[in-house]
């Protein structure tokens, strides 16, 4: 007869596991020992324990329906209540039973997310309906057509509602836009004043933006031309037979300023690249220092280089992160080297250490003098269970002492 605390093997080979309710029958084993039976349906058991827990991990990870999780529990339980595994099966049907009531509480809070959603495009379509009837009385006509637009694609991606709010909704969308178009075709009638307007406010752009053209002031020139820019596209279009020769003048004495200043930029461009190599060269001899050997002669090694370093000039932005990296690279193993050399000196951590060794060496003495005593008195089960605890200190034991050695102790 075999038993453990959660099962037992009698002499007829009957295997029993405890419950709550009492003993219930696992199954008959004939095939080996009473060990052998137990350890048999202790894997079931396990095997329960792993199935649970990786349906726990889908119901709590993944978007598993309820209808689903609900069957995988069901089926799960079934296996529990059968009793064909050695375990604390108590425990597993409370686990079935939180996931039931976990499965469940989901399902509220799809439900309660569907209403939401649903509440959601309600109010979304009902914004679109509020601010496309502002729009309709707007004088903005390109910005506010542009923004009609944009709200028609928005209201396109959201989900419809019921079909008479969703009409109700739709009509009053429809009629903004509507008013807003008459609007913008009476407005046409004044677009002939408008383009004489915006001829003359282009001709004095361009006026201005071919006196600029000869200007050195690289920086507040080109922002000058960026707003210049700017107020061209808010002028609105000429009439035709004059916008393209207006443009033509206006981008010449842009295409003049900025091509001078780009011949410029390229001889600087030329001299951060002599830069870079020599930031380069420096970063090669700082790599040098490592691995860290001698540590006073590295840090003034390094100190020396990145002296050197600072006195040279910017490099090209697109390289500066590399170079820069590999320089950081040799000063954070400086650092590490610092902090290891310090740690290695500490006496507070050598005391700590030394007095944790003495402890498994006590505990392993402890353990070998009772494995001893045990295959002494022929109770081999005790000596093999505690050569497994002792085989785990030894272990530690043995960590411990190599962390030792590197205080040189």
């Amino acid at each position: 007869m075999s038993s453990d605390p959660w099962g037992r093997v009698d002499e007829t080979g009957t295997v029993y596991v405890r419950t709550a309710d009492g003993e219930k029958v696992v199954g008959s084993w004939q095939a080996g020992s009473p060990e052998e039976a137990l350890a048999y349906f202790e894997r079931k058991y396990e095997g329960l324990v792993v199935e649970i827990g990786l349906l726990e991990k889908r119901v709590r990870t993944t978007d598993l329906s309820a209808k689903d999780a609900q069957a995988a529990i069901d089926h799960l339980r079934e296996q529990v209540d059968a009793h064909h595994a050695v375990g604390d099966l108590d425990a597993l049907r409370k686990r079935l039973d939180k996931l039931v009531a976990t499965v469940e509480a989901r399902r509220e809070e799809r439900k309660a997310q569907r209403a939401r959603q649903s509440d959601e495009a309600r109010k979304a379509k009902e914004d679109l309906v509020a601010e496309a009837e502002r729009l309709a009385q707007s004088d903005q006509w390109r910005a506010a057509g542009e923004r009609l637009r944009a709200l028609v694609d928005t209201w396109k991606g959201l989900p419809r509602l019921d079909r008479k709010s969703d009409d109700e909704l739709w009509h009053r969308f429809s009629h903004a836009r509507s008013a807003f178009s008459k609007r913008r075709k009476a407005h046409f009638a004044q677009l002939d004043a408008q383009r004489e307007e915006a001829r003359r406010i282009k001709e004095r752009l361009v006026t201005e933006a071919e006196a600029l053209s000869g200007s050195t002031d690289w920086g507040p020139t080109a922002a000058r031309y960026r707003e210049l820019m700017a107020e061209w596209k808010a002028a609105g279009r000429a009439q035709r037979e004059h916008e393209d020769d207006l443009w033509n003048r206006f981008r010449g004495a842009q295409d003049v300023f900025f091509a001078a200043r780009s011949s410029v930029f390229a001889e600087r461009d030329a001299e951060q690249s002599e830069n870079l190599k020599l930031k380069e060269e420096l970063a090669e001899e700082a790599e040098k220092l490592l691995p860290v050997t001698d540590l006073k002669a590295a840090r003034a090694a390094f100190r020396s280089i990145n002296e050197r370093w600072e006195a040279i000039g910017h490099v090209p932005r697109d390289a500066r992160p590399k170079v820069e990296g590999r320089m950081h690279a040799v000063e954070r193993a400086i650092q590490e080297a610092e902090e290891a050399e310090w740690r290695r000196t500490n006496p507070e951590a050598r005391a700590r250490a030394e007095g944790l060794t003495g402890q498994l060496q006590a505990a392993v003495d402890k353990l070998r003098s009772q494995i001893d005593q045990a295959r002494a008195q022929g109770n081999n089960a005790k000596a093999d269970k505690l050569q497994k605890e002792l085989d785990g200190r030894q272990a530690l034991l043995d960590q411990a002492l190599k962390g030792l050695q590197e205080f040189g102790g």
